[in-house]
């Protein structure tokens, strides 16, 4: 049977020689006792053994896997640590009980290179995908359950009266960090791998340190593909975990920083607005409130219509009060954006996004007369935007749109025609005189008229 399609009940099924690794050794009497013990009994029993000498358990499961390289063994005792964590995950604290202080619980998950000090994962990296998909699952809730102190993190391998040097809880964390971006840039398991790294993931971002390493690897970037409208339950379930890896990122500065530069936004909204799922719409709208203050976040949501979905949102009935609050505060955010937004605020942030459309601002001669030497800023970035809009638009609204803006630009700057020559528009707006929409062609003919005759008589030929 394929390895990768194995399960844990499978595995179970086995029939593991304990005995023959007593006589090598590599399982002393007292673990061979416990295994006995513990080993196809009924769910209730290995509870109640667990609940009586757990600890002494996880030091039997731990220098098995430590000490024996069966690959048939290796995959029982990890199913065997899956079900009983599966079973109660608060039972991970048994890898941190006090009288495994000199145990390094982490270490057969890991070895050690010499070479450039690099740490690789034994399980994960070495392992078939039933090693891997257990290991990091079991790696994952293991370290979520180490014991905090007010100081800090106390981490395995770090007691006082310890003579060898354990592997580190930082050594752990950079360790799965890499091997789950591997997961996303190259899944080891066609289906299960990007699930799987995204599962671990949206429960190791909880902690600051994870956040920032996760950052520092440069994963932030490959979670956005993975932000997108499904249908399947099995997609929702991963749509979900991503998204809620995105809200624990929204509490990081440079992940943020990173959030503001990518498409995270608008696939974010494109989410909210089509999702039915009340546990997706939650943590989307709880990432938005996280960033509707930071940069220009708040200007982005305005202008892609947020306000106008978080009003449809509210009039749905939702059971979860956080929810509720949640849209309510973002309500309130948002229209506060609104009132501080200038009028040249909104037309910048249109014009940056790329989403040109006839709002009242382009027609209306105020805004030109008030704002026209606001187009100065940055060497007439947005005059260039513009001019790359005419280039790369396939959308013959925003093209009619940013040839009449530079029109207006033209008329209303008293050096308007001798800019837009500099900037060698001529030959882009010509370009757009034959386009198949008459809306483009217009408001193009109109462009050329007030390059070449001057504002004052292309005024008159305005339609």
């Amino acid at each position: 049977m394929d390895r990768a399609e194995l399960t844990t009940e499978q595995v179970l099924k086995r029939d593991i020689p304990w005995e023959t690794y007593t006589t090598t050794k590599l399982i002393s009497g007292t673990g061979l006792q416990l295994l006995r013990r513990y080993d196809n009994r009924a769910e209730s029993v290995r509870a109640q053994l667990l609940d009586d000498d757990g600890p002494a358990y996880v030091q039997v499961f731990v220098s098995i896997l430590r000490d024996i390289y069966k690959e048939e063994t290796v995959e029982y005792v990890l199913a065997l640590i899956d079900e009983m964590l599966t079973a109660n995950p608060k039972r991970a604290r048994l890898f941190h009980d006090k009288s495994l202080a000199n145990e390094d619980t982490y270490e057969p998950f890991l070895i050690k290179l010499t070479t450039h000090n690099l740490t690789t994962f034994r399980l994960l990296w070495k392992g078939n995908w039933f090693i891997q998909e257990k290991s990091c699952k079991i790696l994952s809730l293991i370290v979520s359950a180490r014991p905090k102190t007010q100081d800090g993190v106390v981490a395995n391998g770090e007691s006082s009266n310890s003579k060898a040097k354990l592997t580190t809880i930082d050594d752990v964390l950079k360790g799965l960090v890499e091997w789950l971006c591997t997961q996303l840039k190259k899944p080891s398991h066609p289906s299960r791998g990007i699930p799987t790294a995204i599962n671990c993931l949206a429960a190791l971002l909880k902690e600051p340190v994870v956040r920032s390493s996760f950052v520092q690897t440069d994963g932030v970037k490959l979670l956005i593909p993975l932000i997108c409208p499904v249908s399947t339950q099995q997609s929702i379930q991963l749509l979900y975990e991503t998204c809620l890896c995105v809200w624990l990122l929204s509490y990081n500065e440079p992940a943020i920083e990173y959030l503001a530069t990518s498409r995270a936004l608008p696939r974010l909204v494109d989410v909210v607005r089509s999702s039915t799922k009340e546990k997706v719409v939650r943590v989307v709208v709880l990432t938005f409130r996280n960033l509707l203050s930071k940069g220009t976040f708040g200007a982005q949501m305005v202008d892609l219509g947020l306000p106008q979905i978080v009003q449809s949102l509210k009039a749905q009935a939702w059971s979860d009060e956080d929810l509720l609050e949640a849209l309510n505060q973002l309500e309130g955010g948002l229209k506060d954006n609104i009132k501080k937004l200038s009028s040249f605020d909104k037309y910048k942030q249109e014009v940056l996004l790329g989403h040109l459309d006839w709002s009242p601002m382009h027609k209306d001669p105020l805004f030109w007369r008030d704002n026209i030497t606001c187009f100065e800023e940055n060497d007439f970035q947005i005059l260039r935007v513009l001019l790359t809009i005419m280039d790369s638009s396939t959308d013959p609204r925003a093209l009619a749109v940013a040839c009449f803006d530079l029109s207006q630009f033209i008329q209303n700057h008293p050096a308007g025609r001798v800019i837009v020559n500099d900037l060698k528009a001529k030959e882009r707006v010509m370009k757009l005189m034959n386009h198949e929409s008459v809306e483009v062609t217009k408001n193009a003919l109109l462009c050329i008229q007030r390059l070449f005759l001057g504002a004052k008589y292309a005024s008159f030929l305005q339609v």
